[in-house]
């Protein structure tokens, strides 16, 4: 029990770290609301006056949401390694703790990064309309979960290599592609107007993803991290 009680406040503790430094640089907080509005500005000039349906805006969305993930959170751990603080991160925390307080700032990053997108969505795209509010939510919620367990064991790893920059979104796409495609369907569901049934095979896949990749990244953490 102590022992769950201290791993929870390192957490705690290099979240509000991470949160604080993001407040006073906004590196990753800028790149993500700038890719958004720039993406969304470039898909608005290039619809013009065409109609676009629904449920192509639902794809649009997520890609949208997934390229901006890419730019946002690739840094996760290459500020400390940049910044030479690996080693006194290692020190006065145990690996665990390191990867749910890094998992729980994407996780809130993310969050709020989504909720901006459907604002936006909503406010300047009059053909994206939602239909099921339900379906919509459980899904979005899902696909936050996975992308954020997903980004962060993926910066931890890409961290360590020579070429970070461009190794993030090509290592990231195959991994998250079913859950892109997942997604992307249930937001296709919620848009139609779908019964709620119809999307449990959907939702079937996004917690088997989270669930997997969250335990896949509990296990690998460690090994990555002290490597």
């Amino acid at each position: 029990m102590k022992t769950r009680t201290r791993t929870f406040s390192a957490a705690m503790s290099i979240f509000r770290k991470d949160l604080r430094s993001e407040i006073r640089t906004r590196y990753a907080l800028n790149a993500l609301l700038m890719f958004v509005v720039t993406t969304l500005s470039v898909v608005l000039f290039s619809i013009g006056n065409e109609t676009v349906t629904p449920q192509v805006l639902a794809g649009i969305f997520w890609i949208i949401v997934f390229f901006s993930t890419m730019s946002g959170l690739s840094r996760t751990f290459i500020s400390e390694e940049e910044r030479g603080t690996v080693m006194t991160l290692q020190l006065v925390a145990r690996p665990l703790s390191i990867y749910f307080g890094k998992l729980l700032f994407n996780l809130v990053l993310l969050a709020g990064l989504n909720l901006f997108t459907v604002v936006l969505f909503l406010l300047v795209l009059p053909n994206f309309t939602i239909q099921n509010y339900l379906v919509f939510s459980i899904g979005l919620v899902f696909g936050t979960l996975g992308l954020a367990s997903a980004s962060t064991i993926l910066a931890a790893i890409i961290a360590k290599a020579n070429v970070k920059g461009t190794l993030y979104p090509v290592l990231s796409f195959p991994i998250l592609l079913p859950l892109l495609l997942s997604v992307i369907n249930v937001t296709k569901l919620a848009v139609d107007n779908a019964p709620f049934v119809e999307a449990l095979g959907d939702f079937q896949v996004l917690i088997s993803y989270m669930v997997v990749m969250t335990a896949v990244s509990y296990l690998l953490f460690e090994y990555i991290w002290t490597d």
